[in-house]
C-alpha cells in the first residue's frame, strides 16, 4: 500500500515538473524566437533600404549579355553598400526574370534565378523558404516602373541556433527529470517512513489491546462458567470464582481508562494549557503520598528537591507523570532495595530524576520502553498488574509539556528515568 502511494507521488512530481519544464521552455523559445525575427526582420529593412539606394530607385536595368551587377561603391560614396556577406538583394522585371544582382557574393544566373522564383512564389511581401540545405528569409517590394526589389538573408545560423536550442533543453530535460527522479524518490521514502511507521504502530497498538482484552475477557468467561455449571450452590461457595471475575473487570476497568486517556491526551491539535505551577511542591506531594506504601515495602526511599522551581504546563498531568515513574520504581525495585528522586535546575530546564535499585533494563530495550504495551518480560509484568500503558502515557504528557524523557542504567544495580521540562520565564 504504501510502495504504491510512493509511486503515486513519484507519478504526480514528475508529471508536475515536466510540466512546468515544459511551459519555461516554451516560454523561453518564444522570447528567442520572437528576438530573432525581429532581428531578422531590422536587417531585412536595412538591406532593403541600401538596395533601393544602390540600384537607385529606377526601375530594373539589364544589361548586355543578362542581369548585371551593381557596383558597391557607386551610390555610398566609397563604402561598401551591404556590412554583411550573407545579404544580397535582386532585382526582377515585372514578369521576375533577374534584371540585377546587388551583392557582394558572386551569385549564379541559376542562384539567382532559383532565390527570385522562390520569393516570387510565395506571393508575400515577407517570408522564409529553403534553398540548396540552406534557410533563407526574404522582403520584397514592388518598384514604381515595374518590376521587384528582393532582398535576401541567410538565417542558416539563426535556425541553427533554435534548433540547437531545442535539443540542448530536450538534454538538459532528461537528465534533469532522471535527478529529480531520484531526488524525489529518496524524499518520498523519507515522507512515507513516518506514515508507515504510524501506520505500523496503530496495527500494533490494535493487535496489543485485543490481546490485552482477550485474557481477562477469558478469564471471566470461564470463570462464569464454572458458576453456572453449579447453579445450586450460594455465593459463599463460589466466592473464589466471583473473586477472579472481580479482579478481571478491575483490570479491564483500569486497561480501558487507561486507553481512554491516551487517546485523549494523543489527539492531535490538543494542546496543554500553559499555567505556572510549582513542579517542587508537586513532586512533593507526590513522595508524601507515596511515602507509606514504600514503606510497607520494606523500601528505603531518598529524595532532594530544589525548592521554587516552576514550570509550565498542567500540576496534575505533571503528578501523573512522577507518580507514574516512582510506581514503576517501586514495581521493579529489589527487596530492601532503595528508590531516589532529586529534582534540580539545570540551564533553563528542570530535570527530574527517579532512580531505583534492580536488574538494569537491556541497552536493546531502553529505546522501546516507552512504547505503548511494550515490556521486556510480559509474564513478570502480569504478574505485577501492568499493562505497558504508564511509561507510554508519561512519555505521551511530557512530550506535550515539550519535555523530554529518557531512561538509563547506571551503576551497581541501578535504573534511572529522567525528565526535563523547560522553566517557566
Amino acid at each position: 500500500m504504501f510502495r504504491k502511494l510512493r509511486n503515486k507521488f513519484l507519478l504526480l512530481n514528475m508529471v508536475t515538473i515536466s510540466v512546468m519544464l515544459l511551459i519555461a521552455f516554451a516560454c523561453i523559445y518564444a522570447i528567442m524566437y520572437q528576438n530573432t525575427s525581429r532581428g531578422i526582420d531590422q536587417e531585412l529593412h536595412r538591406e532593403m533600404e541600401l538596395a533601393r539606394k544602390a540600384a537607385g530607385n529606377d526601375g530594373p536595368k539589364s544589361g548586355p549579355g543578362g542581369p548585371r551587377s551593381f557596383d558597391m561603391e557607386d551610390k555610398t560614396g566609397g563604402k561598401p553598400a551591404f556590412g554583411r556577406s550573407d545579404s544580397f538583394s535582386i532585382v526582377t522585371d515585372a514578369e521576375g526574370t533577374v534584371q540585377s544582382v546587388i551583392s557582394r557574393l558572386e551569385l549564379t544566373d541559376e542562384l539567382s534565378g532559383g532565390l527570385a522564383a522562390a520569393a516570387l512564389s510565395g506571393g508575400k511581401a515577407q517570408g522564409k523558404f529553403t534553398l540548396n540545405d540552406s534557410r533563407w528569409a526574404y522582403a520584397l517590394q514592388p518598384m514604381p516602373g515595374g518590376g521587384y526589389t528582393i532582398s535576401y538573408l541567410d538565417i542558416t545560423a539563426q535556425m541553427g541556433f533554435l534548433t540547437n536550442l531545442v535539443y540542448a533543453f530536450l538534454l538538459v530535460a532528461a537528465l534533469m527529470l532522471v535527478i529529480i527522479f531520484f531526488i524525489s524518490r529518496y524524499f518520498a521514502d523519507r515522507s512515507i517512513e513516518p506514515v508507515q511507521e504510524a501506520f505500523d504502530k496503530q496495527k500494533q497498538f490494535i493487535a496489543d489491546a485485543s490481546h490485552e482484552l482477550k485474557t481477562p475477557l477469558t478469564v471471566i468467561n470461564t470463570n462464569v462458567d464454572v458458576l453456572l455449571a453449579h447453579p445450586e450452590d450460594t455465593i459463599r461457595h463460589q466466592s473464589r470464582w466471583i473473586t477472579y471475575i472481580k479482579s478481571e473487570s478491575e483490570r479491564m476497568a483500569k486497561l480501558t481508562n487507561d486507553l481512554l486517556y491516551l487517546a485523549q491526551i494523543d489527539q492531535a491539535g490538543t494542546e496543554v494549557l500553559a499555567v505556572p505551577f510549582e513542579a517542587s511542591e508537586a513532586v512533593e506531594q507526590v513522595v508524601l503520598t507515596m511515602e507509606a506504601v514504600i514503606f510497607e515495602r520494606d523500601i528505603r526511599l531518598s529524595y532532594e528537591i530544589e525548592p521554587g522551581l516552576t514550570a509550565r504546563g498542567s500540576i496534575e498531568q505533571f503528578k501523573q507523570v512522577v507518580m507514574i515513574l516512582l510506581d514503576n520504581a517501586l514495581k521493579y525495585t529489589h527487596p530492601r532495595g532503595a528508590v531516589g528522586i532529586t529534582l534540580k535546575k539545570r540551564h533553563q530546564h528542570m530535570v527530574l530524576k527517579v532512580t531505583n535499585t534492580g536488574d538494569p533494563i537491556p541497552p536493546e530495550h531502553l529505546e522501546r520502553i516507552f512504547d505503548r504495551f511494550y515490556r521486556t518480560d510480559a509474564s513478570r509484568a502480569r504478574s505485577q498488574g501492568g499493562y505497558g500503558l504508564g511509561l507510554a502515557i508519561a512519555k505521551t504528557i511530557v512530550d506535550k509539556h515539550k519535555g523530554s524523557i529518557y531512561a538509563k542504567n547506571g551503576k551497581e544495580q541501578e535504573v534511572a528515568f529522567y525528565v526535563e521540562l523547560p522553566l517557566s520565564s
